[in-house]
């Protein structure tokens, strides 16, 4: 049979999501119970904590300009209601066994309600009367980039069956070679440099994915050692590089990618500011659509879900499974080089050391988070990248609770927080590839 043959749709049920209701343990209550109770607890204690605060009124704005509309609350009144609303909640989520079909989405919707809570609450103390929600989505979307595109990075080799914990050093060896080749090229000034760098970064990260194929796919290293190794490669590499190269030229403070304004859908009147940005972060968008029409609409990407799914199965319909593992891992590899570029070159115009700071492992949370499909990935992303928007403008609003000033250490810590509420499936249990995680042989 022809090597191009695929499988006659060899996986056309996706990984589904069940939720967790069985009941045990020491309690005897299921988990959506158990995340009511705290919920309840949670909305009583933010209702007493908003029962003091001024009655002075904020705004909250939706874009720039004269036309943006605004909305004008009273922090008295509107915190203990939204409290009110999360205790509810809560209390929808307790009485799951009575209002099964109702947990869910009251507790989705009490988590949405504790952002616009902690907004308010925090804006009629700090003394600012008005914030820009818009910017916070736009702030949000840019944050999103790097995860975004780590999770794209692990999409295409956890669909082929790969595991890739090594995202975290793809990024950074993508970040650290693509700016130390700006640096001795271009002198970090811009012009074609610049974009040659991010080029380099790509390549950088293909190379690190090629390794990880290689000790995983040929040599059959255990996968998860296989990462750790290569994130401690990317730390070694870039640390020596920038120690005997970075500092000693003077690189630092570059030209970075140029900011972009999309035609006509940057002068909007109200959302145009989330259509302008840098390169990197424009591209993203773009990704997801060829990486959502490949896997999904092509053959090839057909091959690639099924070695994921059972790659001996795949192997006797004449699929090369090793070729197709190879290709999806270096694709991955240059998806998380890209997103390394983002930190060096498109945002700060230098490096420094492990400067992804755990994004690449955030973007496998992100990944799980949408359950192995791109778009719901995304929005992980966009998600985690909330998080650290979010905590960033509370930090810059000074937020306090009962009168004392939250550490800047835990608002910067927030996106890891809600990494570990993800991950600990606090709604749902996510189900992988078949045969992700497990070494392939050639059985001829």
């Amino acid at each position: 049979m022809a090597q191009d043959t695929a499988p006659p749709r060899a996986e056309e049920h996706e990984p589904e999501v069940a939720v967790d209701t069985a009941r045990g343990g020491l309690t005897g209550l299921s988990r959506l119970e158990i995340i009511g109770g705290l919920y309840l607890l949670v909305g009583v204690a933010l209702a007493w904590l908003g029962v003091g605060l001024p009655a002075d009124a904020i705004a909250l704005q939706f874009g720039v300009g004269e036309i943006a509309p605004s909305l004008d609350l009273n922090p008295a009144v509107s915190v203990p209601v939204l409290a009110g609303l999360i205790a509810a909640s809560g209390l929808v989520g307790i009485l799951d066994r009575r209002l099964p079909r109702l947990a869910v989405p009251a507790l989705v919707a009490g988590t949405v309600l504790v952002v616009p809570l902690v907004l308010i609450a925090t804006l009629s103390q700090s003394g600012v009367p008005q914030t820009n929600v818009i910017t916070l989505l736009g702030e949000s979307l840019r944050l999103a980039t790097p995860i975004a595109l780590g999770a794209l990075a692990g999409l295409f080799c956890e669909r082929a069956g790969i595991i890739n914990i090594g995202i975290e050093g793809m990024m950074l060896a993508g970040a650290g070679i693509g700016f130390v080749f700006y640096g001795l090229v271009g002198q970090a000034a811009g012009g074609w440099p610049l974009y040659a760098a991010v080029v380099v970064a790509v390549a950088t990260g293909a190379m690190m994915a090629a390794l990880h194929a290689l000790m995983t796919i040929t040599f059959r290293v255990d996968q998860i050692v296989s990462g750790v190794a290569i994130n401690l490669l990317a730390i070694g590499i870039t640390s020596f590089l920038r120690r005997q190269v970075i500092i000693p030229e003077g690189l630092g403070g570059g030209v970075t990618l140029p900011t972009i304004d999309l035609p006509g859908l940057s002068s909007l009147p109200v959302l145009g500011q989330l259509f302008t940005g840098r390169p990197i972060f424009l591209s993203m968008f773009v990704i997801f659509v060829l990486v959502q029409v490949t896997l999904f609409r092509s053959a090839w990407g057909l091959r690639v879900r099924s070695v994921g799914e059972n790659a001996h199965a795949s192997e006797t319909l004449g699929i090369d499974v090793v070729k197709t593992r190879y290709q999806a891992v270096i694709i991955g590899g240059m998806l998380a080089g890209l997103g390394g570029a983002w930190f060096s070159l498109e945002t700060v115009g230098t490096f420094d050391d492990v400067m992804t700071n755990g994004k690449g492992f955030i973007a496998l949370a992100a990944l799980i988070f949408g359950k192995w499909r791109p778009w719901p990935a995304f929005g992980g992303a966009v998600l985690f990248g909330f998080s650290e928007a979010f905590g960033a403008r509370l930090q810059l609003l000074g937020a306090e609770v009962a009168g004392y000033p939250i550490p800047a250490q835990f608002l910067q810590s927030l996106p890891f927080v809600v990494t570990i509420i993800v991950l600990a499936g606090a709604i749902g249990r996510a189900v992988p590839p078949a045969n992700v995680g497990k070494p392939y042989e050639r059985s001829r």
